[in-house]
């Protein structure tokens, strides 16, 4: 189990960082049980995104060695996100809007990055336009829509590609399913969430963490 949290911690604590080539891609989603449509648009990807107010989701997070963990993530526009991992490992991931924060729970320590220098950045940063910085990149289904976002001024920052489903009852039509990125450190992860609500009523207080350095109790 440590050594499984200390890759986790790399991974996560570089923004959850992974990278999918396109066969990849296509290997990673489900087959999606509707008719055949037009291939989606940077257009829908940015109104799919913008159109999420409030989301929660069940998340399944895999490093490039296939370790797993999971929990729930609760995101909140503009820039706002929390990854809470519950007993899977002694860690919690927040962003406040501002700094996306890693606090692990095991050696109580704290590690704190911009958000805009995160591959994150793409779902959390209001000014990193994805029609900007976000590229098509072919998928075998119409109804699959992926989108790879980096900044090629700013290699740094990482790459994240975006995998969205078609879905009428989903913000701009489109629901986010899935995200691949790789981080300036070469850390990968792969992240599918399920269980999408949308809407739902968040406080601002979610995304506050306690302190561990403060104290020596783990998380209750």
């Amino acid at each position: 189990m440590t050594a499984m949290i200390t890759r986790f911690r790399s991974a996560t604590g570089a923004a959850l960082a992974a990278v999918m080539a396109v066969s990849t891609t296509a290997a990673l989603l489900a087959p999606v049980p509707v008719e055949a449509a037009s291939t989606g648009t940077l257009d829908d990807a940015v109104s799919a995104l913008r159109g999420i107010s409030t989301m929660k989701a069940n998340f399944t997070q895999t490093d490039r060695n296939g370790q797993t963990v999971r929990g729930e993530m609760t995101l909140k526009r503009p820039g706002k996100i929390r990854f809470d991992y519950g007993k899977s490992a002694p860690m919690l991931v927040v962003s406040n809007g501002k700094s996306l924060t890693l606090i692990d729970y095991e050696v109580n320590q704290v590690q704190r990055w911009p958000i805009s220098n995160s591959p994150l950045g793409a779902l959390l940063d209001p000014k990193r336009d994805v029609k900007r910085y976000g590229t098509l990149r072919p998928t075998s289904n119409p109804n699959v829509m992926s989108v790879e976002v980096r900044d090629s001024k700013k290699p740094e920052f990482g790459v994240i590609t975006l995998v969205f489903v078609r879905d009428g009852s989903a913000p701009g039509g489109w629901e986010l399913t899935n995200w691949v990125a790789l981080d300036a450190q070469n850390n990968r992860t792969t992240v599918r969430l399920s269980n999408q609500r949308y809407g739902v009523a968040v406080n601002d207080s979610a995304f506050t963490y306690r302190d561990p350095r403060r104290t020596t109790r783990r998380p209750g």
